[in-house]
């Protein structure tokens, strides 16, 4: 990886838009890749927060957390799932398409959610759609998370000691994969809810938030934690989940390379629930 901590191929990154009708060969791609890129860095887009503690935030204690998250992603439907995979080495995988050779990131579009007739906040809602979001266009051709969770289990991701998962203030990310994964609503107690993060997302989940507790100086979300260690957006728009999972996987290798060297601390925490 370069000093930049952005991967120094000259091959362009494509993020490719996965959409019902090519769900099925994407995930195929992914299990072709899932040994060699072992290292899954992961974003959500979903409708807002409904659901807001009545506690003050410095009296809030993780079961509180834990309360909220789950009153939130029961109730709330994704909209977008970005994964990134690389190698050991910040390396991202490489397709052909079209006759052309790209690194690829990519972005799932979710049809599960539809704003008449489902919880959200419109503010939410108008950010990911001057991000570009099409919710219309996700509605009529995009994926039923039955089907993306289906296809998430056999793919080599997930209940494998093998691989790590990294995501950025991500107990929101996590706790929507579990739901699809589980199909179910969130386990009720937040030792249950670990139990089963690390049952399917084992011993090496990061979450680069929490990593920042390391450097007092950095602080804020993820394009401002970015910035502080000299990384920009290389792909992509800021709110679309394929483009943040990507800024994500640089943020946490230049991290990594550069200032945990020994081993990267706080496997297994999520920002915000311990």
């Amino acid at each position: 990886m370069a000093a930049n901590g952005v991967d120094p191929n000259q091959y362009p990154i494509m993020i490719q838009e996965v959409w019902a009708d090519n769900l099925e060969s994407v995930f195929d791609d992914i299990s072709d890749f899932s040994n060699e890129y072992p290292c899954i860095s992961m974003d959500t887009e979903y409708p807002g927060k409904i659901y807001h503690l009545p506690v003050p935030f410095s009296l809030q204690t993780p079961a509180d957390e834990y309360n909220e998250l789950k009153s939130n992603v029961d109730e709330l439907k994704l909209i977008q799932v970005g994964i990134t995979l690389s190698d050991d080495n910040g390396n991202l995988p490489e397709l052909v398409i079209k006759g052309e050779r790209f690194r690829v990131v990519w972005q799932f579009n979710f049809s599960d959610f539809d704003s008449t007739r489902d919880r959200h906040v419109e503010a939410s809602i108008q950010l990911l759609v001057d991000s570009g979001i099409d919710l219309e266009k996700n509605l009529r051709l995009g994926i039923r998370s039955i089907d993306f969770g289906e296809l998430l289990m056999s793919s080599g991701l997930v209940c494998n000691d093998s691989v790590s998962w990294v995501t950025f203030q991500g107990e929101f990310d996590i706790a929507f994969l579990l739901k699809i994964l589980r199909g179910r609503n969130l386990p009720d107690s937040l030792d249950e809810f670990f139990k089963f993060v690390k049952m399917f997302f084992g011993d090496k989940l990061y979450d680069v938030k929490r990593l920042t507790w390391h450097f007092p100086h950095v602080h804020g979300g993820l394009d401002e934690v970015a910035g502080q260690f000299n990384l920009v957006r290389v792909a992509g728009m800021q709110h679309q989940a394929g483009s943040d999972s990507l800024l994500t996987c640089h943020v946490f290798y230049r991290m990594r390379n550069d200032f945990f060297v020994n081993g990267v601390p706080d496997a297994g925490v999520l920002n915000g629930l311990t």
